[in-house]
């Protein structure tokens, strides 16, 4: 596995979620025929997974579908068991005392799930609030709060059945955060949404980590939105970690550096590509520049691209001897 190493003093269990060699293997039978037995073939959906998820961070868990990703939710969430391994929540055992985990914790989905579309705003927020015991005066400010901070107030009686895919993913927001929970766990939380709408679920979600302090767990398939929000990320593969850090560390693991874009006026454009391929594309930036000043080729223009983290993602996944590191 490919990570970066770092010590932390103080205490390792107050404030997080703390998952050491989660194992999730599950049992199918193989159909042979009408009447023959089928063997029993083991799938191991996750394998020795461990990770950490901070109260007021978000920490990004990236891979292609099939990775383990909704597995690893599931178990973080006390939704299913571990084969083996051990969870704790702030000190707490969430295996043995998973009913006191649930009870600090929610789950939002993307898409269109988990809500009742019959029902309206405050029908769905009043359900889903009685579930954790809440009831009354206190409810209902609770439910008026939550339609504010997601910007639904105004269609609070509205049956949902009548919401855009931007309305249904706000109230998804606001359900999950009915208990009001320490840690929310996000699976794609703007899957399907158009880009204006999911800024604003972006915005809302770095309110919750950094002003509300939640921990958050996200799991997304837009490489930037991870790239934009995550504190800390790990690469699931196959049913396990085979790379994690910051953004900046795994660029730096995988030795991903800044390229200088050099634009020069287009009547020197072959002359200029004619030096480069003179010189080996692998010429460093400053040798390039002090070629141009010699030839006299004129520069218009200079600007730094840095790698994005897609490009990261995908090297890191190719790479046969990844785990070997």
């Amino acid at each position: 596995m490919c990570s970066v190493v770092r010590d932390e003093p103080g205490n390792q269990e107050e404030g997080k979620i703390i998952a050491r060699h989660l194992v999730k293997d599950y049992i199918l039978k193989e159909k042979k025929g009408l009447f023959a037995r089928g063997q029993k073939k083991v799938v191991h959906a996750v394998k020795d997974l461990s990770l950490e998820i901070p109260q007021g961070k978000i920490t990004g868990v990236l891979g292609i579908n099939g990775a383990g990703k909704t597995t690893t939710i599931r178990m973080l969430a006390s939704i299913i068991a571990p084969t083996s391994g051990s969870l704790t929540m702030n000190g707490v055992d969430a295996v043995k005392k998973h009913l006191w985990v649930k009870e600090r914790i929610n789950v939002i989905s993307g898409g269109e799930r988990n809500l009742y579309w019959r029902l309206t705003a405050k029908e769905n927020l009043r359900y889903f609030g009685s579930l954790y015991g809440l009831s009354g005066a206190s409810l209902n400010e609770k439910i008026a709060d939550l339609l504010e901070t997601v910007g639904l107030e105004e269609a609070a009686d509205i049956p949902v059945e009548r919401y855009s895919k931007g309305m249904k993913q706000r109230l998804q927001i606001a359900r999950g955060l009915i208990n009001d929970p320490e840690y929310l766990f996000m699976d794609e939380p703007t899957l399907g949404l158009d880009i204006v709408i999911a800024k604003e679920i972006r915005r809302l979600v770095q309110e919750l980590a950094k002003e509300k302090k939640k921990g958050i767990l996200l799991t997304t398939h837009y490489i930037r939105e991870a790239e934009e929000l995550c504190d800390y990320i790990y690469v699931l593969d196959k049913g396990e970690i085979i790379a994690q850090g910051t953004r900046e560390e795994l660029k730096e693991l995988f030795m991903y550096k800044p390229q200088l874009l050099i634009q020069v006026k287009p009547s020197d454009d072959q002359e200029y590509l004619a030096l480069l391929k003179e010189e080996g594309e692998k010429t460093a930036d400053e040798h390039v520049l002090n070629l141009l000043m010699k030839h006299q080729i004129q520069v218009e223009g200079l600007s730094v691209q840095e790698p994005e983290l897609e490009e990261v993602l995908m090297k890191i996944i190719s790479q046969p001897d990844r785990r070997s590191q």
